[in-house]
């Protein structure tokens, strides 16, 4: 049996994944940052090969692989990979590895347990505005990932700092304020790339269909979903709403995404639900 190289690279990608969270698990047992690097360095690593893979397979197919469910998970781990390097980089909050290193081998292992159904190339999935849609999508719905990583943890810090006797992560975990500013620089970069990738879909629906809006049940959910977060962001301009009302926010809002990207397309279809059979 020929194996193509785009699989064998996604396979390599996903081990160093799945290492990734013994290197993170190290650094939140012992606190050692020879763990954390290594962690960093594994996500690095296969972020680098999930690209080469995608590329290869692109090149081979004359496609961009985001034509069933199982492209469209492996899609969204490597974009989760990327946005984790960005703010890894920008606020240095070496324990979101632990979140982040979990849902990249979740995502990855479901994508390798889902049937590898062929996916068959669909002229209308291409163009800039197409991709420039996908991109912004994923980016942003990677980063508001993040920032329902960082409500978690403010949330385990808050509950550490309010008890007699504090457990086990109050001295592995950073201050609440860390935590906030870090969620909130997540939160953020999120809903601005969601928000460009909104408008291109429109843009990309109105090439295609001739109009921007059809009422199908992403697109409604999609806006619902930008609504919930726009209604955060107001909250937290306005009325004060940051610390744990902004985290327990940010897991709800993910939990909403986790559902308009899966559910709606497999228990009601529409115009997206080629990306999830």
């Amino acid at each position: 049996m020929n194996v193509r190289i785009d699989d064998m690279l996604l396979q390599m990608a996903t081990v160093l994944y799945f290492f990734s969270m013994a290197g993170y698990g190290g650094f939140l047992f012992s606190q050692k940052k020879l763990y954390q690097r290594a962690g960093l360095s594994l996500i690095a690593s296969a972020v680098l090969l999930h690209f080469i893979s995608m590329a290869a397979y692109t090149l081979s197919n004359r496609h961009v692989p985001i034509q069933n469910l199982s492209q469209s998970l492996s899609l969204s781990a490597f974009a989760l990979g990327c946005m984790f390097l960005f703010f890894q980089y920008k606020s240095d909050l070496k324990i979101l590895g632990i979140f982040a290193s979990v849902l990249l081998s979740v995502t990855m292992g479901i994508v390798w347990l889902i049937p590898d159904a062929p996916a068959e190339k669909n002229e209308i999935f291409k163009g800039f505005w197409f991709y420039s849609h996908i991109l912004l999508i994923f980016a942003g719905e990677a980063a508001l990932a993040l920032a329902c990583g960082t409500g978690i943890l403010y949330l385990l810090q808050e509950k550490g700092i309010k008890t007699k006797t504090p457990g086990f992560f109050f001295k592995r975990l950073p201050s609440l304020d860390f935590l906030d500013d870090a969620g909130y620089t997540c939160l953020t970069t999120g809903f601005a790339l969601m928000t460009i990738g909104l408008v291109t879909g429109f843009i990309y629906a109105k090439v295609i269909w001739g109009r921007f809006w059809s009422w199908d049940p992403k697109e409604i959910a999609s806006v619902g979903t930008w609504l919930i977060y726009a209604a955060l962001l107001h909250l937290r301009f306005y009325s004060g709403w940051r610390g744990r009302k902004s985290a327990i926010m940010t897991i709800i809002g993910f939990s909403i995404i986790i559902f308009t990207f899966i559910g709606v397309n497999l228990l009601i279809g529409g115009h997206h639900d080629t990306f999830t059979k």
